[in-house]
């Protein structure tokens, strides 16, 4: 019994024996089949090293402005490359510090960490090394399970353990720096730098390196550009100094002191939504897409905008540029204040309707027409959902944040609050040209790009108003021969039922209601009276008028009515400022244009772009309508550059000394019930023209003192010039109009004819309703 208990022992302990050295020798047999399979792309594709080490190159296409400034890039990642000698210390050892303490002691993998992991269900940290997340980074993709993932650990191992053969632990470092995305457009160290602290690589101080080191972790958790999200990263930041004391690189005092310092953001703005020039950037882009498909390449495939490196050159300037947009948001920021304080407390604000019946149905409408024009509309109803489960959701308040004048603010409201505060928000069309060249020297398309999408500039067409009258005055001059010093009466002219094929008698009046006196030509568009618009159309007629524009450029359908004569027609700032072009050029119009050549990466000119031009009328009679224009500065609704303007805020009103003494052409505008304000403004070599409103045109101030162009428009004008005078190199003149050689056949010198008892003043009009 005794030896049959010995040797049933004995079996099991060869069992026992058995089974040990196969699982002594199955393990790592194991291990090296899973990561042989692994190798081959069994769960994928592995990267090529080369390919970690040098991306295939992709070089961003640049935006290049007359004065030789990058205002722009197109591209797909905002990366730039730097040197392991360019990165600071406090780079390397907070990066060390804090993800991987042993890194300079394992060959990829961190054994004892791995265990760790293992054993703690990673509750006491991660087992991932430096090098490892430098292989994670070239997934494009998470992983879907947990079974994808874990096919992606096994290449990660795979992949780690090649670059530990192939680089240097100082290259490795190197390559996961320019690699990382710090999102907000900041792909790569040297890009995070820029963006973020506004520095080099080199020169970052320890807390911006801390900083940098922390959003490593998760930089979408530790976003320092969310401002609900600041105090986090903050405390990530201290975290990184606690780790580098723990490695013996700090000591308790400089982490205290360290610890208390704030971010100290110094954000540069870089990328498709930020910059100079950002709504241009965006029509650009759509130019060049339309160039691309036009233009193939050699070999027949296609530019890429985004990879290929193009220079496009372009006519803006960015100086101009720079001014244009500071005149606006200096503007445009304190006109805001007064609509909103204006706004206060109605019930139906921003809308203004002539009607109590209308806010029953129009503002519903127009709500709703805003929220299906939403991406959170767009997205909702893409994943099927319901009208009610919409409904709730943009009646449901929700973290957001929303744009201000005095920066952008983290709240909670309802979708639907937010489409109704937005529509409180007055926008601006700029465009500037220079009239004998064509060439667009600025371009601003809305109050903030990031916010507002759409461009006022080309995109956008609006009621241009009394900045159309002009071209009913230079038919006449060019059809009748009439002079600016020609008297009329000051009366209400009728154009009768079956003129025109009117459908009935259509008699517009002054705005201010007041007639009677003789006023000549000079002093009625000076003053925009309506009475003497009319009084012109009724003797050329819309067709005249409507030829004339369209030889100056505008493509857009104009009606074959008299109405045209107050503005009743929507036309683009981009058009009105080039058929302004034209007075301002001896007659000739002169096409804007903004780009000027294309070039390939190597410098090799792909394309030249010149101005299309057209004779419209003689030298002498565009002098006579730019004298014409003049008087609107000297004596009519644009006097406020010579003698000071108003700076309406909360109801006060005080002088703003703009005092220009050079001659400036000039046009008001103000369409029915205030809801488009423009202003064209010229000197000899650049004419500029203005729109202001709200994206809704029941949206705007409820009356003219505030709302007319002359408040909402005209100031934009005068603090951008102020700005371009300012700087010299610039050349913008201040010297008269060049008047023609030899006598001038039309009388232009009107002053022994005064208005008498004419109507007129600065307050600008608006349009009878026909």
């Amino acid at each position: 019994m005794a030896k049959k208990k010995t040797k049933e022992k004995d079996n099991d302990f060869r069992v026992f024996v058995k089974w040990f050295w196969l699982a002594l020798f199955a393990v790592p047999v194991g291990i090296t089949l899973v990561m042989l399979i692994t190798w081959l792309g069994v769960f994928g594709p592995l990267p090529a090293i080369s390919e970690i080490a040098d991306p295939p190159t992709k070089l961003a296409s640049e935006i290049v402005s007359f004065d030789g400034k990058v205002i722009g890039k197109y591209f797909s990642k905002n990366r730039t490359n730097v040197e392991f000698d360019n990165l600071s210390p406090h780079l390397v050892n907070a990066l060390v510090s804090t993800e991987d303490e042993r890194y300079y002691d394992h060959s990829g993998i961190d054994v004892r960490r791995l265990i760790t992991a293992i054993a703690f269900m990673g509750s006491r940290g991660g087992a991932s090394t430096i090098t490892q997340q430098l292989a994670k980074n070239q997934f494009e993709h998470q992983a879907a399970n947990i079974w994808e993932r874990l096919g992606q650990k096994l290449q990660e191992w795979i992949i780690a353990a090649q670059l530990e053969r192939q680089f240097t632990k100082d290259e490795i470092i190197t390559l996961y720096y320019n690699q990382f995305d710090f999102l907000n457009l900041a792909v790569g160290i040297k890009s995070a730098s820029k963006i973020y602290f506004d520095t080099t690589p080199d020169s970052l101080r320890i807390e911006q390196a801390a900083m940098l080191v922390g959003m490593c972790k998760n930089p979408a958790y530790f976003n320092p550009l969310r401002e609900s999200k600041v105090e986090r990263t903050r405390g990530r930041r201290n975290q990184v100094f606690i780790q580098m004391k723990r490695n013996n690189l700090l000591t308790q005092a400089e982490v205290d002191s360290l610890s208390q310092l704030p971010l100290g953001l110094d954000v540069s703005r870089a990328g498709h939504d930020r910059g100079m020039a950002q709504y241009y950037r965006e029509y650009l882009r759509s130019y060049m897409k339309d160039w691309i498909k036009a233009n193939p390449k050699p070999d027949g495939t296609n530019y890429n905008l985004y990879s290929d490196g193009l220079k496009i050159y372009v006519t803006l300037d960015s100086r101009m540029q720079e001014y244009a947009e500071e005149a606006m948001r200096e503007h445009m920021s304190n006109l805001q204040s007064i609509f909103f304080e204006k706004e206060k407390g109605r019930k139906y604000a921003p809308f203004h309707f002539r009607a109590a019946s209308g806010y029953s149905n129009q503002i519903p409408r127009i709500l709703d027409q805003a929220k299906r024009r939403s991406e959170r509309y767009k997205r909702m109803k893409a994943n099927k959902a319901s009208d009610e489960e919409i409904e709730k959701a943009f009646n449901t308040p929700v973290e957001m944040t929303v744009f201000s004048w005095k920066g952008d603010i983290d709240t909670v409201m309802t979708p639907m609050d937010s489409i109704r505060y937005y529509k409180h928000f007055y926008q601006v069309g700029m465009m500037s040209v220079e009239p004998q060249t064509g060439f667009i020297k600025a371009w601003v398309g809305g109050i903030n790009y990031k916010y507002f999408k759409y461009d006022h500039v080309k995109q956008g067409k609006r009621q241009v108003g009394s900045t159309f009258k002009p071209f009913v005055y230079a038919t006449a001059i060019l059809e009748k021969g009439y002079s600016p010093c020609l008297e009329l009466p000051n009366v209400k002219t009728c154009i009768e039922k079956g003129m025109f094929n009117l459908q009935k008698d259509w008699c517009p009046g002054n705005s201010d209601g007041k007639y009677g006196g003789m006023v000549t030509l000079k002093y009625g568009l000076a003053n925009s009276m309506n009475t003497v618009t009319t009084y012109l159309m009724k003797q050329v007629g819309p067709g005249p008028v409507a030829e004339l524009v369209r030889s100056m450029g505008v493509t857009s359908d104009i009606p074959n009515q008299p109405s045209i004569a107050l503005g009743t027609l929507d036309l683009s700032v981009h058009d009105m400022v080039g058929t302004y072009t034209t007075f301002l050029n001896k007659g000739v119009y002169m096409e804007p244009i903004s780009v000027l050549r294309i070039e390939d990466k190597n410098g090799v000119v792909l394309a030249d772009f010149e101005p299309a031009t057209k004779e419209v009328m003689s030298e002498e009679d565009a002098y006579v309508v730019v004298n014409l224009l003049k008087g609107v500065t000297e004596g009519g609704t644009g006097t406020r550059l010579r003698n000071g303007a108003t700076n309406h805020y909360q109801g006060a009103v005080t002088g703003h000394p703009y005092q220009f003494k050079n001659e400036i052409i000039g046009k008001t505008g103000t369409t029915q019930m205030n809801s488009d304000g423009w202003f064209m403004g010229g000197v000899p070599n650049l004419v500029t023209g203005i729109w202001t409103g709200c994206e809704d045109r029941a949206a705007h101030f409820g009356s003219t003192f505030y709302g007319q162009g002359a408040t909402t428009a005209l100031p934009i004008w005068a603090l951008y010039m102020k700005k371009c005078y300012a700087n010299k190199d610039l050349n913008i003149s201040q010297e008269d109009f060049e008047k023609p050689e030899g006598e001038i056949s039309i009388q232009i010198d009107c002053t022994d004819k005064g208005q008498k008892n004419g109507s007129g003043g600065f307050e600008e009009e608006t349009l009878d309703e026909f």
